[in-house]
């Protein structure tokens, strides 16, 4: 039984953008969907889609590469994990790498980027931050 499923698709982005592979599938959530479409949004990912029958859905996520094949997600890490939950209002969400990364936030408004829960003055469970 997986504990932490937020951390196993994080663990499946970061091996495989280390792989070069094209894509990592793995199985989906409306949590991993919201990560994946926001990883979209900011350029990490190449994109995502949601694949499968109803009761078993599969999400593949497409990884992204620079022109010289350097993996554009250089880290990603989990913040919050279920031994030990970070809540953070939006005016202590800290800048990842000095404003180079973005953390993800779920807030009462939905999973959203940390500059956004920033800008709508919502704070909320710091999922991860990506770089």
């Amino acid at each position: 039984m997986m504990t932490d499923p937020i951390a196993d698709f994080l663990t499946r982005v970061r091996n495989s953008s280390n792989s070069r592979h094209r894509r990592a599938v793995m199985p989906s959530s409306n949590v991993k969907v919201a990560i994946a479409k926001i990883l979209a949004e900011e350029g990490f990912i190449s994109g995502y889609s949601v694949t499968g029958d109803k009761t078993r859905p599969n999400l593949i996520v497409g990884m992204k590469y620079s022109d010289k094949g350097q993996p554009v997600i250089t880290g990603i890490e989990r913040v919050s994990r279920p031994g030990r939950r970070t809540y953070m209002g939006y005016r202590t969400i800290p800048l990842v790498r000095s404003g180079l990364g973005i953390n993800i936030v779920s807030t009462p408004k939905g999973v959203m980027s940390g500059r956004q829960a920033r800008r709508e003055r919502v704070g909320g469970e710091v999922l991860c931050n990506v770089w």
